[in-house]
């Protein structure tokens, strides 16, 4: 029951997404203040399923749940817990659970620590990291489904990738996609003032605080 409520709260995420990467755009094209309004509410409700999706995949390799193909492939019972934990991104499928994760909750961070910008470039801004999620929501559902059954359950998992057992190496990519998909945000800004026309500074020093911190993790993961 938890990874089919993990695999419907993508699908809604996905529906949250496609809100948020539609009606704000028009909004701020059109002037629209009720469309612009539901950039915010949109990113959030977007973070929240996704929040619950990463937990109930995190369940299923805490409890060693073997009937979830894919815990049975990168996990086993005899693994101490936080390398069970990790297994949730040893993988393909779980690395891109992962990395839309860290989207979603960089996208909820630009929401609410937004608060001064102006309406409609906020609204651009949550658009546009709306429409990069809908492209890797997507990729997940169809072709790279975490919460894929097997039929008989396996009665024993594998084991997780010998180069993440070592906790450097636990925390290392986490660090990493930190870093790297904060540099989204800075996207999302730069393409926030193209199609605003406003090709000056004030993009660029509105966008810095979010690159600084995204330099940041990607410095530690680096390091690590």
């Amino acid at each position: 029951m938890i990874p089919e409520i993990g695999h419907f709260a993508l699908i809604l995420a996905l529906i949250m997404a496609t809100i948020q990467g539609t009606l704000p755009l028009a909004g701020a094209a059109r002037g629209k203040t009720a469309w612009i309004q539901v950039a915010r509410p949109s990113a959030q409700a977007q973070f929240v399923f996704i929040a619950v999706a990463y937990l109930c995949l995190t369940y299923t390799f805490v409890t060693s749940d073997f009937s979830v193909l894919y815990a049975a492939e990168h996990s086993n019972s005899l693994l101490p817990l936080a390398y069970r934990i990790a297994a949730v991104w040893g993988g393909h499928e779980g690395s891109m659970l992962l990395w839309v994760f860290i989207l979603s909750g960089w996208t909820c961070a630009v929401s609410l620590f937004s608060r001064n910008l102006p309406e409609d470039m906020v609204a651009r801004v949550l658009g546009v990291l709306g429409l990069v999620t809908i492209g890797f929501l997507l990729f997940i559902l169809f072709t790279s489904n975490p919460f894929e059954r097997l039929v008989p359950a396996a009665p024993e998992g594998n084991d997780l990738n010998p180069l993440l057992q070592d906790p450097g190496l636990v925390l290392h990519p986490p660090m990493l996609y930190m870093g790297y998909v904060g540099f989204s945000v800075a996207f999302a800004f730069a393409i926030s003032a193209l199609l605003s026309g406003r090709l000056d500074a004030a993009w660029a020093r509105w966008s810095r605080p979010w690159t600084t911190v995204a330099w940041m993790f990607l410095t530690c993961g680096i390091a690590l």
